[in-house]
């Protein structure tokens, strides 16, 4: 690269300032020619207990010598990527050394995770150059540099990662090919769930339970029950590189998974509602996929509410509350539910995905018995019960539902799947048959249309991210948890947001909206838009006034949930 200075200068650099005050590593902040690449030192951290330094790993398309189909299309350019970030950060996580004070010598990359989403962690351009960015903790004994311990983080450790996980003679032979053509054929799939009216896809063989509530990786193979479609659902498509492929396609319409507990219903759901994303070859969810706009809705006890209205499932409050502009700092289960349905449709949503176990009991039915007790007069909630039907029939919104307790749905149910030892079986000729022998003589309670939401303004005054002297602060303190500006965002509610690096970047694109989209654009929907547009065509960069490795591309859906739990929020 031009204007880059060679890596012994960086060497004597290094010895030179061994002792001296911790921000005399300014000095190196610049363009180095190493081995094979160039190193780019794009912030060299004030104090050793400080975000570590920002530094870039630039690798010509020559010297990384990926394979062509590598980086043929997108979809397997973004596989590739993944794979060599998520080396990347293993490697660097087992190999880097505590060198001193704080985070002395500690190397880390965003780790991708499971999921294979566009990143700012790992680039690749059209060609198959190589963008690695990543953290270093620059050495230090108290506050004063050590240089020698810095020369063999940035000159030995460094390189030694980039060799190891940038460079395709790193990789045994078919592993790129494997990642690059499994992200294509998830692509391709997705395409087709689209094509055929489809709300997903489970392929036969897929792995679906994970090690833990709180480790996305697959169960043990033995443990692991594999999927197999039951012959009424199954569908079969031709892939770009794994050819034929059989599995579960779920149609359009409203779909109930029911079975007994720890069978396998929640585990299914969850599958589909992490099919929005693609997933790493292993994973055992690569050919599980869903539709792009399918949200997971759910009730959420004490979460703010702007403006709502949720009037079709809540209306006639006592005392006169409004639910037109529903506004409440502390919501119930019931109203919650209610916002989270109509803020996911505001938004785009065409599939919603529910689970009686984190839904509101009265939001979801009343039966006869309660309807004979509790007259509907002095009942508020229409149940989702009568209107899940026609979400789909007028408005062309799918629900999934997972069911244990409520037979009630039965009759709104355009099928039944039920999963018996994490089997599933089609079992929708025996569910109308049950309904219609076993009629449970509650009336519909529905008391009124079901239009479609309005479309919110957001007063964008009302989306601060400064914090102090700083115009924008946004941070991630752990995955359930958003600090914007002055706000304590609880996220515990959004299921599909995948991790740190996709919240970081939500945060960035809710500050970068309300300083440069124009201000005309106030519709909630309009954002949404203006965000999106943006992310796609131009990169997550655009959100961040230098280039940073810690983002993740994230839904509109994730966006606007995050924009909905904000307390300080107000609508017209």
């Amino acid at each position: 690269m031009v204007g880059a200075r060679d890596a012994s200068e960086l060497r004597e650099i290094l010895q030179r300032m061994d002792g001296r005050g911790y921000k005399a590593y300014r000095e190196i902040e610049g363009v180095w020619a190493m081995d094979g690449f160039v190193l780019r030192i794009d912030h060299a951290q004030g104090d050793p207990f400080a975000d570590p330094s920002r530094v870039t790993a630039l690798v010509t398309a020559e010297a990384a010598a990926l394979p062509e189909g590598a980086v043929r299309s997108a979809a397997r350019a973004l596989g590739t990527a993944s794979l060599l970030a998520r080396t990347f950060s293993d490697v660097a996580r087992s190999t880097s050394q505590q060198r001193g004070t704080g985070k002395s010598g500690r190397i880390r990359m965003e780790h991708p995770g499971q999921i294979v989403v566009p990143q700012t962690a790992l680039l690749l351009s059209p060609r198959g150059d190589v963008e690695a960015r990543f953290a270093v903790g620059l050495p230090a004994k108290g506050r004063r540099i050590a240089g020698a311990e810095a020369a063999e983080t940035l000159l030995g450790d460094v390189p030694s990662i980039v060799a190891r996980t940038l460079m395709a003679d790193a990789y045994d032979e078919g592993v790129i090919e494997l990642h690059a053509s499994a992200n294509e054929d998830a692509e391709a799939l997705r395409r087709m769930v689209q094509e055929r009216a489809l709300i997903g896809f489970v392929a036969d063989g897929a792995l679906l339970p994970r090690r833990s509530g709180v480790d996305d990786r697959p169960m043990d193979a033995d443990d692991a029950v594999p999927f197999v479609s039951p012959e009424s659902l199954r569908v079969d498509v031709d892939l770009p590189n794994a050819g034929r492929v059989s599995g579960m396609g779920l149609p359009v319409g409203v779909t109930l998974i029911v079975g007994g507990g720890f069978h396998g219903k929640s585990t299914l759901l969850r599958a589909l509602q992490d099919g929005v994303f693609n997933h790493r070859p292993g994973d055992g969810r690569e050919l599980v996929v869903s539709r792009t706009d399918a949200v997971k809705v759910r009730a959420e006890d004490g979460r703010s509410v702007a403006g709502v209205d949720i009037s079709p499932f809540i209306d006639g409050l006592p005392l006169g509350k409004v639910t037109r502009t529903f506004t409440t700092p502390n919501a119930s289960g019931s109203t919650s539910q209610a916002a989270a349905i109509v803020e996911a449709i505001e938004a785009g949503a065409g599939v919603l995905l529910v689970d009686e176990d984190t839904s509101a009991t009265n939001f979801m039915i009343r039966d006869r018995r309660m309807q004979a007790l509790v007259p509907k007069p002095s009942e508020p909630i229409t149940p989702f019960v009568d209107r899940v039907r026609t979400l789909y029939e007028r408005h062309g919104v799918s629900t999934v539902l997972v069911l244990g307790g409520s037979g009630d749905y039965l009759d709104v149910a355009d099928r039944v799947v039920r999963m018996t030892e994490y089997r599933p079986e089609e079992v929708s000729g025996e569910a109308q048959s049950i309904a219609a022998s076993l009629p449970t003589g509650r009336a519909a309670e529905v008391s009124g249309p079901l239009e479609a939401p309005r479309a919110r303004a957001v007063d964008r005054t009302s989306v601060d991210p400064s914090r102090g002297r700083r115009p924008t602060s946004v941070r991630v303190p752990d995955d359930r948890t958003l600090l914007f500006g002055a706000e304590t965002v609880d996220l515990t509610g959004i299921e599909q947001l995948t991790g740190r690096a996709q919240t970081r970047a939500v945060g960035m694109a809710m500050a970068w909206a309300v300083r440069a989209l124009p201000p005309d654009v106030t519709r909630l929907v309009d954002i949404l838009d203006g965000v999106e547009a943006v992310a796609l065509d131009q990169g997550l960069d655009a959100f961040t006034d230098w280039p940073v490795g810690d983002l993740a591309l994230f839904r509109r859906f994730e966006l606007a949930a995050v924009l909905n739990r904000l307390r300080r929020l107000r609508v017209d």
